[in-house]
């Protein structure tokens, strides 16, 4: 029981992903994430004001099944298959950057100075969730798909968009990093 409330190793996620891509590809479909969205918007009911949200719905749920698993798979694992004081384990480097920030809580799965209600009505919780969560929703459909459907699916089918949309999400994490998070934290 102690190995299942551990993170898995690094080649235990990896044989997974390298399981799950072909797998998705036979069901008809790509292995992401952001695509949904539009199947989403489509299922509302968006189609009735653009072209581009009309399609046929049996193509999309292999997809549509795929995120749904990750957030109820990921639901439980962290309710009920996470220790109860895991830390999430980061460099120390990582600590270090944090906490001259102004981050200093460690525990849980994500620093909870930053996730949680109160935060998200200050105007960096603004800016960090809302605009970041846009720009990367809108990102994400410019680009033509997100981190996962281009870094894994994309560059391992050797597509050349996908390595230059991988090239500009790590100049973005970069930028957002080591630029705008000293700003919005006044560092």
């Amino acid at each position: 029981m102690e190995s299942i409330l551990e993170p898995w190793p690094w080649y235990v996620s990896g044989i997974l992903l390298g399981v799950l891509v072909p797998a998705m590809l036979w069901l008809g479909s790509i292995f992401g994430v952001s695509g949904n969205l539009d199947s989403i918007c489509g299922m509302l009911g968006a189609g009735r004001f653009a072209d581009h949200f009309r399609f046929d719905l049996k193509e999309r749920i292999p997809s549509l099944v795929f995120v749904v698993g990750a957030v109820v798979g990921g639901s439980i694992a962290s309710n009920f298959l996470t220790a109860e004081n895991y830390v999430v384990q980061i460099s120390e480097a990582a600590v270090l950057s944090l906490t001259s920030l102004g981050i200093t809580e460690f525990e849980g799965l994500q620093p909870h100075q930053i996730f949680n209600w109160s935060f998200l009505g200050t105007a960096q919780g603004l800016i960090l969730m809302v605009g970041g969560g846009f720009l990367i929703g809108f990102g994400a459909r410019y680009a033509g798909g997100c981190t996962s459907g281009h870094s894994i699916t994309g560059m391992s089918s050797l597509q050349i968009p996908s390595l230059v949309a991988t090239i500009g999400f790590f100049i973005g994490g970069l930028i957002a990093t080591h630029l705008l998070m000293p700003l919005i934290f006044g560092q």
